[in-house]
């Protein structure tokens, strides 16, 4: 993966990241950080669930960023590094992720590879553990991982080397100030 960008940033001064990038369309970076906090923000689908597909995308992806970052409200719904181990290919026998969260990884690795995938038991299942309206948010979700995984990756804006790192969620633009 690249880590030397390949736009610059738009901010006087400040190194090339996501957020100095989309300041060239500050009226897009608004309304995609808008989304993105208002996705964050519903309680349709929990944080930890949420969280769950990220990383399973990040792996994925190989996005470096994504799969340093974890975000404090599902971490504060329990979902800790033990269990974020298990999010690798077999994550099926895992016996410490929810039947609803191995769905959840059914359904993502459907939309990010084959919708194939999502036949029969697994779709049973899918169906079984989380609502219509969980799953159009899980969709919306997953797109949006995947979105911004392909882009840093991209545009080469995945940092060097990065710690694991918690950071706050996001959350709706009125909620954010």
């Amino acid at each position: 993966m690249s880590t030397t960008p390949r736009v610059s940033s738009a901010v006087p001064g400040e190194p090339a990241h996501f957020g100095t990038v989309l300041a060239h369309q500050p009226e897009l970076s608004a309304r995609f950080f808008a989304l993105y906090g208002a996705f964050w923000g519903s309680d349709v689908l929990s944080a930890r669930i949420k969280e769950v597909a990220r990383m399973r995308n990040a792996r994925v992806t190989e996005c470096g960023f994504c799969r340093q970052v974890r975000f404090d409200k599902a971490v504060a719904q329990g979902l800790g590094e033990d269990v974020l181990d298990d999010i690798t290919d077999g994550y099926e026998a895992s016996a410490r992720l929810t039947e609803a969260e191995k769905a959840a990884l059914t359904f993502t690795d459907a939309l990010i590879h084959d919708p194939d995938l999502l036949t029969g038991d697994a779709r049973a299942a899918l169906a079984r553990h989380l609502t219509p309206e969980q799953i159009a948010e899980l969709g919306l979700g997953v797109s949006l991982f995947l979105a911004l995984a392909k882009a840093l990756i991209t545009m080469g804006l995945e940092p060097e080397a990065m710690a694991r790192t918690v950071l706050p969620t996001p959350a709706p633009l009125e909620q954010a100030a």
